[in-house]
């Protein structure tokens, strides 16, 4: 019978290497000292070897665990999940390892939760706050650990860092655009009342409206689902055809050419269409959605390099930006702007 694999140690580098068990972890932990051959050399043994971190044996002796805990709710929507992935690939970059964990609904699911990402060792806890059901996992983390939470509202705690993107900015843009087009009268399908971006988004809309001297109205408060901008347009169409539709996020806006297709009427022709997210595939609807661009990469890595400075540095890190710009993508279910 074969021996049991045993994993490649820090012994065996240093020996691969021919060198020092010290040189290897100055190579490990500030390589900027160790001269570019060994370094190489150190490196390479590495590489051959297979050889990784034990960082349960750092923790015990560093008092580090270079662990960040993540807290989420929903992964099946576009932006948590798009915003969770570059966290993960910042940390990593970073030095650190994350640890996910979606949050059980209610009060005690919170405290529970929280509880079990201090109880695993992790340094400070990045927390996707979207709506009002995420403020209680703030809470229950912040008075023990170090906080950044990614939200398009500020949470009550004084002491958590927010990184969030302009939403109302975003839905500004989309009224001034919509406006260059000719547009006079816009309909705003609203996401749900709870959600934080929503809120945002439908605020920007109304400013917007007042500054611009435009006409409109907020119609519904969708679920982010095809269904309901299918649904809410159906409704709508009843009552009046509008001359634009801005739908609170790219799903809502599918159910919304889905409508407007079934009742014969010409995006955008008829009823101009936009959406919110640039999610994956926008580009390819019939016709391609005029949306806003959301920059999620940026926004979790800004909020990953806040809780690094505030863990390595005792403050956020302030090179950052706390609020990102969104983009407008014009495509084609809208009216090109006019040039006079």
């Amino acid at each position: 019978m074969s021996p049991t694999p045993r994993r490649p140690s820090m012994g065996d580098v240093a020996s691969r290497a021919g060198v020092s068990y010290q040189t290897v972890s100055r190579v490990l932990n500030a390589p900027d000292i160790v001269r570019p051959d060994t370094r190489e050399r150190v490196l390479e043994a590495i590489s051959e070897l297979g050889y990784t971190r034990n960082r349960a044996a750092r923790a015990l002796k560093t008092a580090r665990s270079s662990l960040l805990g993540v807290l989420t709710d929903d992964l099946s929507l576009f932006g948590p999940a798009e915003t969770t992935t570059a966290i993960e690939a910042a940390a990593r970059e970073a030095g650190y390892s994350v640890v996910l964990t979606s949050m059980a609904h209610g009060p005690h699911g919170a405290h529970q939760i929280g509880a079990e990402l201090l109880g695993s060792g992790v340094e400070g806890i990045l927390v996707i706050a979207a709506h009002e059901g995420m403020t209680s996992a703030v809470s229950a983390v912040a008075s023990s650990t170090p906080v950044v939470a990614v939200s398009a509202q500020p949470p009550e705690e004084a002491d958590v860092e927010v990184v969030g993107i302009d939403q109302g900015r975003g839905a500004h843009e989309v009224v001034e655009h919509l406006q260059r087009t000719g547009v006079r009268s816009i309909v705003h399908l609203a996401g749900p009342t709870d959600w934080f971006d929503a809120r945002a988004r439908r605020s920007g809309f109304t400013a917007a409206l007042e500054a611009l001297g435009l006409d409109g109205e907020v119609v519904g408060a969708g679920d982010w689902t095809p269904c309901s901008g299918y649904e809410l347009t159906g409704s709508l169409l009843r009552s009046g055809r509008p001359e634009a539709i801005f739908a609170a996020n790219d799903m809502i806006a599918i159910g919304v050419l889905h409508a407007l297709h079934e009742h014969g009427l010409r995006v955008p022709e008829d009823v101009a269409v936009v959406g919110f997210d640039n999610t994956l595939g926008a580009e390819f609807l019939v016709p391609s959605l005029t949306t806003v661009d959301q920059p999620f990469a940026e926004v979790g890595r800004a909020a990953l390099r806040h809780l690094v400075g505030m863990l390595e540095e005792d403050r956020p890190a302030a090179d950052v930006p706390r609020t990102l710009p969104p983009r407008l993508v014009v495509r084609r279910s809208t009216r090109p702007e006019r040039t006079h």
